[in-house]
């Protein structure tokens, strides 16, 4: 199968205002799916589509190369979620709480699967701990465990990584990247945070005002961001002038009246350098820059950054 996910023309519609437009995503199986884009961006409503929660206004989806809605019943028993916060009772420990889910799903073996999602989040099977006692980042790898106590193929998770602190998100990545590459999940996560995403995706989609702007592997993006050289030095006009007459650089952009850039690697940046001392500038700084997801983030999106 080529794509565990794949959509086209997918569209959400309310009134005249479109949430999701014209989206085709494609998921590969055994891969981690980041689906980037800031707040409001279409994000949810497309999970929300693909998990049959909200019906699309126009477009397919296929799962497990299953039209949706109408393989539904076939294709969720195979595909975990987590797209709101459960309903957990707080009065109740972890255990408990799963074990009514449990019971809700009808699982063959409750207890073994119960014991199984929790040891894979890395919580106690037999703990007292009330839910209510539970910190942010535990009550949302209790959220996880729920999503894969039947051990599904798929899983869906819409901004696992929301709100928790520095230590929740490094557990909770460690986690969702340890399910793909052990238990050869697929994944389909969606965040705005970028920096966490560029840690944990194999793939991107970049979202923005409900349109897929790009789709493609980490790696390929990664060759897309910039390089240049970053030269400070106290008079940036005459640096340029020189690159241009002594070492025939011709593209290159002043930034302001100290500071120019040179895009690539390819210009020997020592040379460089040389060259503008013995024609007697001072230089400040010179180094190797490359543009990170935020940087190519706001060039697709031809806006601000996500945060």
């Amino acid at each position: 199968m080529k794509y565990i996910i794949e959509t086209k023309g997918l569209t959400k519609r309310y009134g005249e205002q479109h949430s999701v437009a014209d989206l085709s995503l494609h998921v590969r199986p055994g891969r981690i799916y980041g689906l980037l884009g800031r707040n409001g961006a279409g994000k949810t409503t497309t999970m929300r589509m693909l998990l049959g929660l909200t019906r699309p206004s126009a477009g397919s989806i296929r799962i497990f190369g299953q039209p949706m809605p109408d393989k539904a019943r076939s294709v969720l028993p195979r595909t975990g979620s987590l797209i709101e916060s459960p309903g957990f009772y707080p009065n109740l420990t972890g255990s408990e709480n799963l074990r009514i889910f449990a019971i809700l799903r009808r699982l063959p073996q409750p207890e073994q699967a119960i014991h199984a999602a929790l040891d894979m989040v890395s919580l106690p099977y037999r703990d007292k701990k009330l839910f209510s006692q539970y910190s942010l980042g535990m009550k949302q790898r209790l959220a996880i465990a729920l999503a894969i106590m039947h051990d599904p193929e798929l899983l869906i998770l819409d901004e696992p990584i929301n709100g928790l602190d520095p230590i929740g998100i490094a557990e909770v990545r460690q986690f969702i990247r340890s399910l793909c590459e052990e238990r050869g999940k697929t994944i389909l996560i969606s965040s705005h945070i970028l920096s966490e995403i560029a840690l944990l995706a194999d793939d991107i989609g970049i979202i923005d005002q409900g349109v897929l702007l790009e789709e493609e592997s980490l790696q390929q993006l990664e060759q897309k961001n910039g390089r240049y050289l970053h030269f400070t030095v106290s008079d940036a006009r005459a640096a340029a002038r020189l690159l241009y007459t002594r070492l025939g650089v011709q593209d290159l952009q002043l930034v302001n009246a100290q500071e120019l850039t040179v895009p690539g690697d390819r210009l020997d940046a020592g040379r460089a350098v040389e060259a503008f001392v013995q024609a007697g500038l001072t230089v400040r700084d010179a180094h190797l820059c490359e543009d990170t997801l935020e940087d190519y983030f706001k060039r697709v999106t031809g806006g601000e950054g996500i945060g």
